[in-house]
Formats: C-alpha cells, structure tokens, sequence
C-alpha cells in the first residue's frame, strides 16, 4: 500500500464529527481509553500470531511490535477498541503508538509505517462508528508516540553533543505516520507520551505541513510524561516550560500520561490547568508496576483518586494508561460524569490578567 490511497472518510462527516467534539467538551469531561499494551498482554500471542500468514517468512522476530496486529490480528484490535467503548469511552485511540519508520527499524518493517497507520486508523473508525448515536456520538484519535530516539540527548555519555536522530528524519517519519492516520479516518491527531519536546515538535510541524498538504485541519491534543518526583519531562522541562513550548500548535488540549499513577501526576496536571489556555486531558497509569510487572491501583482506587480532579476542575479529557483496562475506564466515568468540565472562559480571563492574549478553544 502506498500514501496515495484516497481517505475511506467522507470529510463533511469529519467536520461535523468535529463540530460534535468541540461542543461536547464544552458539556462534559470527555473519556479517552485505556491501554491498548495491556489488553494485548492478556492475549498471550506468540510469534507465530504476530506474523500471521502474511510475514511467516519475515526475517527478524516481530512478537512485541502490537501495532504489527492491526495487520495480523485486526479482529483483536478492533474487539479491543470495542470493549473501551462500552465501558464508556468517547475517544478511542489507534494502536500505532510505535508505527512510524524509525520504531519499526528494530523489526525491519519500516516500509510499513503508512499501511499500519491506515488500517489502524480504519478499524478504530469501524469501531467508533458502531457504537457512535447522535445522543452519544465517539471520535478516534490517530494516536503518534515518541520514538525510541531523542533529538535532545546524546545516547552516548562519553559524546554529549551526539544524536542518533535528527529533527529532519523525525519530520519525515512522522509526516508519512500522519498521512496515514489522517487517510484512514481519525477525527483528532494525539501527539503523546512526549519525553523530548524537540520529538514533540518534529511531530506538531509535520502535523501542520500535511495538514496544509491535504487541506484538512484536525483538533491537536498534545500530552507529555513526567518521567519522575522531579516534576521534569526528560528533556528537563516543568509542566508548564512543557506548555508554553507547544502552546503554539494551539492545541485542542494539552495534557500528561503515562510514567506516573494517579496519585503522584495531581500536581503537575493542577500546574497545567493554572497556566494552559486550552483544555486539559490527563490518563496516568495505574498505579505503578511491581516486580511482576502488574500495575497496583484497582479500578476503584484510581477512579477515587482521580475524582477530585474533576471536582476541583481541573479536567476536560480523562482516562487512563499502562496498566488499565476497560473496567478503569468504566469506573473513571462513573466517578467524574457528574462533575463539569474546566471552564475555557476561566483561563481565558486570567491569561489577559497575565498579559497574554489567548486563543479561543474551538474558534
């Protein structure tokens, strides 16, 4: 398959799938899904089910490369998808956190990246759109990870000033990812897990160049990790260095995930909802893992935790990362549905206190 296969979506559905998107976040906090690793984990497949009949021969082993099963095993992805929609999610994000050509490298799949974007793209569509009402209507979000390189750190301790990536190649890989993500149907772009702030911002341009390639402009969400107590990304910034570094995409939301549980992320989202002008999604882990690899927040815990967030506004987009499941989801829902989402014209009040112009959410 090649990046000149016409998009399977009719844009004027799109636009008003997006025009839906906007005036629902200004109704409610929005739920997005849960993890897809975890639910693929609890699968078990082999080596021979992630290659499937079409890469029996392939020569480098492929079993962890999940976004490999939107190709292999799509009845999983898409049952997957499907069980975070009926535990209530609005947005569900493709499985390609991985699948642009730099990741693939460690698989030799590089030429790949387009196709699995599509059809990853495809079958969320095919999943939201199923259980999509006119009272209840769900989005997918073409979901773009960080990479396995960093434009910002040298991998090499001994040779500070050495890259194993540069901002071009990181442009190029995520260009090919968005053509594909935006082809097969996603309604919002999520640049996320952003450890390294200059990967963020190899992926906003090309978001933007092919936007203006295609002539089409999805909402951005935008979402970073902070990697530890010290309240820094990687990279080194605080949340709110990270937000005034990437306010300039005017994004949809900004937001964390990942790296932390619950308990531990509430000062960095509450720092977030002080200074961004837009909205503010968060989904931490559950918990954090022990030896075993199993994640210590039951869904009842995390969703108690998260409850006050809601309460104290301080949300707009929730759910959750490493470690949860629809049950997660479900609960998440249940406990922050009956609060109302952050309020636009509150932050917009106080960044002209601030002297800063804001951009009006959803203009």
């Amino acid at each position: 398959m090649n990046d000149a296969n016409p998009s399977p979506v009719d844009p004027r559905q799109r636009e008003a799938r997006i025009v839906e998107l906007h005036q629902a976040s200004r109704e409610r906090i929005l739920i997005i899904d849960g993890a897809m690793g975890t639910m693929i984990q609890q699968y078990k497949l082999d080596e021979a089910a992630y290659r499937g009949a079409r890469f029996a021969n392939h020569p480098k082993d492929v079993k962890g490369n999940n976004d490999l099963l939107v190709l292999t095993q799509p009845a999983i992805i898409q049952k997957i998808h499907e069980q975070y929609l009926e535990a209530g999610a609005d947005i569900i994000e493709t499985n390609t956190f991985n699948a642009q050509r730099i990741s693939l490298a460690d698989y030799a799949m590089e030429p790949l990246a387009y196709e699995i974007n599509f059809e990853a793209a495809k079958i969320a569509r095919a999943a939201a759109d199923k259980f999509s009402t006119p009272e209840h209507p769900r989005w997918v979000a073409g979901a773009i990870g960080p990479t396995n390189r960093t434009a910002s750190i040298s991998p090499d301790v001994n040779n500070p000033g050495f890259r194993n990536v540069s901002f071009d190649e990181l442009h190029e890989a995520y260009s090919e990812q968005v053509r594909g993500l935006i082809d097969g149907g996603s309604d919002i772009l999520i640049i996320e897990t952003i450890f390294d702030t200059l990967n963020a911002k190899a992926a906003g341009v090309a978001v933007l160049d092919v936007y203006d390639e295609k002539g089409v402009e999805l909402p951005i969400m935008i979402s970073g990790t902070i990697t530890d107590r010290s309240g820094r990304t990687l990279s080194g910034q605080t949340a709110e260095a990270f937000w005034y570094s990437m306010r300039h995409l005017k994004p949809f939301s900004i937001g964390l995930n990942c790296a932390l549980g619950a308990e531990m992320m509430r000062p960095y989202i509450a720092e977030l909802a002080h200074v961004a002008d837009t909205l503010v999604s968060a989904y931490p882990n559950a918990g954090l893992p022990n030896a075993m690899g199993e994640y210590d927040e039951t869904p009842h815990d995390m969703s108690c935790q998260i409850e006050p967030w809601a309460r104290d506004g301080l949300l707009n987009v929730v759910g959750g990362c490493c470690g949860s499941t629809p049950d997660h989801i479900r609960h998440i829902r249940e406990h922050v549905e009956k609060h109302p989402p952050r309020k636009p014209a509150k932050i917009e009040q106080r960044m002209r206190l601030s002297g800063l112009e804001p951009f009006v959410h959803g203009a």
